[in-house]
């Protein structure tokens, strides 16, 4: 079977202090991606000036704020057969594409993949009450419902994006992964692995608090299976 393509698209505000490693981690995938998409979001800072240094990295301005729509500008700019999603404060790990190759290629029913993260830069106590929430809470529910997507961490078929008239841009923050997988879903499966893990910043557990954060987005979660909508409009930007 032929090798698929893969876009990788880096959402990113105001990330100068992340944008460097956050490329460096991804290049070192050993040319591993069709292409690799920074989408500035509208940055008052040097983000897009840092990202265009990289060679091999295109840097497209998107001037509506906002996570979906700098999603949305990613998934309208990127042309390979998978586009894949990290955050602008992700640090990938080896063998992350490679994963994402083998996955879609053993499996043409597979609409996207996903997995956890991992948070690199939060205290002993706390890494031990994500994990926690990841296998007491998240992985059951992932089991009855069928889907789930972390948006700082999944690859999707570029035409099963298409078919989704890619993101819903009406959603500001909260509920925008679970809308992906909801609506992923009645394309084909969405994978939930907890082996395909990304490492990220715990900067906005530690700006919000670990608990409240937690609510947060289980909330939403919740909101976003019955109502198809998410229950929280407004968020903060934590850099």
């Amino acid at each position: 079977m032929k090798k698929p393509t893969v876009s990788l698209v880096i959402p990113a505000y105001n990330e100068e202090k992340y944008i460097s490693s956050c490329l460096r981690h991804a290049l070192n995938q050993s040319g591993a991606f069709f292409e690799i998409i920074v989408v500035d979001n509208a940055s008052m800072d040097a983000t897009a000036a840092i990202a265009e240094k990289f060679s091999g990295v295109r840097v497209v301005r998107e001037e509506r704020k906002g996570l979906t729509r700098a999603r949305q500008r990613g998934f309208l700019e990127a042309r390979g057969d998978i586009v894949a999603y990290v955050d602008a404060d992700t640090r990938m790990p080896a063998g992350w594409s490679e994963s994402i190759f083998r996955e879609f290629s053993a499996d043409a029913k597979l609409a996207c993949l996903s997995g956890p993260y991992y948070y690199y830069d939060v205290s002993r106590w706390q890494k031990l009450l994500v994990w926690l929430y990841w296998y007491l809470l998240a992985l059951p529910a992932y089991w009855f419902l069928g889907y789930m997507t972390v948006g700082g961490n999944f690859a999707i078929r570029r035409n099963v994006l298409a078919k989704m008239n890619g993101f819903d841009t009406s959603i500001e923050f909260y509920g925008e992964d679970t809308d992906i997988a909801r609506r992923a879903h009645w394309f084909g499966r969405v994978k939930f692995s907890l082996r395909f893990v990304m490492p990220a910043s715990g900067r906005r557990l530690t700006g919000q608090g670990i608990v409240y954060t937690g609510i947060i987005y289980v909330l939403n979660f919740i909101s976003e299976v019955l109502f198809k909508k998410p229950v929280t409009k407004k968020y903060s930007d934590v850099r």
